[in-house]
């Protein structure tokens, strides 16, 4: 995705905030704002925002269970469905 047709400068902003929040929540595609022509700020409607903290959780638990697996911190599923099976007839 190019961000270059999406780069806006603040006061374009300050005179077209409605228009710009009805276009985010249209194209789904970031706005990168400018201020004294320098990148400064990156808007996104809610609903791409939400996908990506989404996507980062995701990412962050995949990455953790890759150092769990590095560090021989897992269990066999025969083991672990086993322990979870005696669990269950014991309550």
């Amino acid at each position: 995705m190019k961000y270059s047709a999406q780069v806006k400068p603040i006061s374009f902003l300050k005179a077209k905030a409605a228009e710009v929040l009805l276009d985010l929540a249209e194209r789904r595609e970031p706005m990168v704002i400018t201020q004294n022509g320098e990148a400064k700020a990156v808007l996104q409607d809610i609903a791409s925002y939400e996908q990506t903290q989404d996507t980062l959780a995701l990412l962050k638990l995949l990455t953790l269970g890759n150092r769990d697996i590095e560090a021989g911190r897992t269990r066999p599923v025969r083991a672990v469905i086993a322990r979870l099976k005696a669990k269950a007839s014991r309550d």
